[in-house]
């Protein structure tokens, strides 16, 4: 079930309103039925693989829990082998197989391994990594054996979060099933709004770059120059929207029946640094591998090429976790280039910031970082979007090539193939992004928004709601969110 479908329109009042109707002891039940319900809406025999993982970290976490010294070491590995095992039959077995075979095929070796040819459970990078931290806290002692298996199995199938995150820690969400949430019109009214700018992102925003996007990086080698740099530019915004737009959305459900999630993005277009920009974009990831991988390995307590290396394992693993393909790899690979050399250069810019005139010119000197992050993770995501290395290859090389001709296009709105309607809609609502994620980062803005006038407040409302309606991408034209994949 899509959050931006008419099946979720009817589904999340209807659930929201039994939940605030229930006893408090049959809340959790109720949220596990229709979290089931739920993700079976989309390929219903997958649900066992989700069992299947709960079951095990279920079981797994007391036996932690109850036992000591190498037995729990032994339980954990076994946790984590389950998890990384469906993760890997799952979603990296085929690529696997066909890496082996073109090596293969390039030795003249007999023979090739099976490819398969099954569906990616929806989510499962995300089910197994939010389960995951449960037995590594668990074996940390910072959380309790959850010893009700249905309130387990709500911790990693809760609805909202079930596809596409953000990827929760245990300590942060278990204890919230047992609160008891009444309705509240102040939080209802936040989430609402949430959940609203969520799908204004996605359907008005996201999918309406979706077709400029597409068209270029679908045939790359029937363009170069401008229209490659604007559609990877519009891609930049397409997933950043898409996906913390998914993140709203399941914040403010949540929220509207009182459950507190994690926020996953944090204005990561005005990060001064790609360091920065990690720690506000998929917060909730970036953690995950700071706390259960980069930490473990050493962190920042060590040498610097021990340091960098650190650095170039979680990047590398965070780029697998993305998608079986080398230009998943590719691209955690350079993020993990971009925050190491960062990393290193940062007593040598220090000095040299003063000498450049940062003091007496500021504001200049903090867009210039903005600016440069912002191109950085923009050619980063050439190698995330492209189908294949040769496509991200060509691409990345061609950036540059006949500026002045491509962009004679724009006059005659034939750039991409899009009309200057389309083309000013999307401006339209990626400067209202811009500046509401500025407002974002000085002003905590659904208050600041409920303390206005009431002819502002509810002009903004409008204005939203008339532009879901209105200019969003239903129906056919809908698009399945893009991180449903992982």
């Amino acid at each position: 079930m899509l959050f931006n479908s008419f099946s979720f329109l009817v589904f999340f009042p209807v659930v929201t309103t039994l939940y605030f109707i229930l006893p408090q002891r049959l809340r959790w039940q109720f949220l596990l039925l229709a979290s089931c319900f739920f993700y079976m809406a989309f390929i219903p025999a997958y649900i066992l693989v989700l069992f299947f993982i709960i079951a095990i970290d279920y079981a797994a976490g007391i036996l932690i829990e109850n036992t000591y010294g190498r037995a729990r070491k032994a339980y954990l590995a076994l946790s984590i082998t389950a998890n990384l095992g469906v993760l890997v039959t799952f979603k990296y077995l085929n690529f696997f197989s066909q890496t082996l075979n073109q090596l293969g095929h390039w030795a003249h070796l007999q023979g090739e391994l099976p490819v398969l040819s099954w569906i990616l459970p929806l989510g499962l990078s995300f089910h197994t990594f939010q389960a995951m931290s449960y037995t590594i806290e668990v074996y940390r002692g910072n959380q309790r054996a959850e010893r009700r298996f249905g309130i387990y199995a709500l911790y990693v199938m809760f609805y909202p979060q079930l596809v596409a995150g953000p990827i929760e820690r245990p300590q942060n969400l278990i204890h919230q099933f047992d609160e008891k949430h009444s309705f509240d019109y102040h939080r209802v009214t936040n989430g609402l709004k949430l959940m609203s700018w969520g799908m204004l992102k996605k359907v008005v925003i996201a999918d309406r770059l979706a077709p400029f996007v597409s068209q270029v990086y679908d045939s790359p080698y029937a363009y170069q120059g401008f229209p490659l740099i604007l559609a990877t530019f519009f891609f930049a915004f397409q997933i950043y929207c898409d996906f913390s737009g998914y993140s709203d959305i399941a914040i403010g459900a949540a929220q509207v029946m009182g459950f507190k999630l994690m926020r996953n993005f944090d204005s990561p277009y005005f990060a001064q640094s790609t360091a920065d920009f990690w720690r506000r974009w998929h917060v909730s990831l970036s953690s995950w591998f700071r706390d259960y991988v980069y930490i473990p390995l050493g962190g920042s307590r060590t040498s610097q090429p021990r340091i960098f290396f650190n650095l170039m394992i979680a990047f590398l693993l965070s780029g697998l976790w993305h998608g079986a393909n080398w230009t998943f790899i590719v691209w955690g690979i350079l993020n993990g280039i971009y925050v190491g050399v960062g990393r290193w250069s940062k007593p040598l810019r220090d000095r040299f910031n003063p000498w450049a005139g940062r003091e007496s010119l500021p504001k200049l000197c903090t867009f210039a970082k903005i600016a440069l992050t912002f191109s950085l993770i923009c050619f980063s995501w050439i190698f995330f979007r492209a189908e294949n290395l040769t496509d991200a290859l060509y691409i990345s090389t061609h950036l540059g090539a006949g500026i002045q001709d491509s962009l004679q296009d724009i006059s005659g709105s034939v750039l991409l193939g899009q009309g200057p309607k389309d083309m000013f809609i999307v401006l339209f609502w990626l400067l209202a992004l811009l500046v509401t994620d500025f407002l974002r980062m000085r002003f905590r803005l659904r208050e600041l928004l409920s303390a206005q006038p009431f002819w502002l407040r509810w002009g903004i409302y409008y204005a939203i709601v008339v532009g879901i309606l209105l200019l969003g991408r239903f129906g056919h034209d809908a698009r399945q969110f893009i991180y449903f994949q992982f």
